[in-house]
């Protein structure tokens, strides 16, 4: 059962950043910039951090590099609580932040994910 509820886990995870990704994609890489700076961020991680989510999610959705990926995830998510959502508060600030930040370390300090392509290379 807990091969099951870490690969629950890990599309769930994955999913949330690739979501996450596209939006700032579809919504303009420029204006996601924009935001970074106003909040005092280097306008260029926003292309980082982007790409991360992006590339990170479909990464995490298929078993590929879960450690590496939920580290990424991990620095993404402390950042955004830090330096944009601690002063909203826990209740609407940084909860969901907080959740996928530990779901992103469960990954960095967790063996082996169920059904991921990792585990088919590592036998091969």
């Amino acid at each position: 059962m807990q091969s099951i509820a870490s690969f629950i886990l890990r599309i769930v995870l994955g999913f949330t950043f690739f979501v996450h990704g596209l939006d700032k994609f579809q919504g303009g890489l420029s204006n996601t910039a924009d935001f970074f700076s106003s909040m005092g961020i280097p306008g260029f991680m926003a292309y980082i951090v982007a790409v991360i989510e992006l590339v990170g999610g479909v990464a995490m959705i298929l078993g590929l590099g879960t450690r590496i990926i939920g580290a990424l995830f991990t620095l993404v998510m402390l950042g955004a609580i830090v330096t944009v959502k601690f002063s909203a508060g826990f209740v609407g600030g940084y909860e969901l932040d907080v959740a996928l930040l530990a779901m992103s370390v469960y990954f960095v300090l967790s063996s082996q994910s169920a059904f991921a392509l990792d585990n088919r290379w590592k036998k091969a």
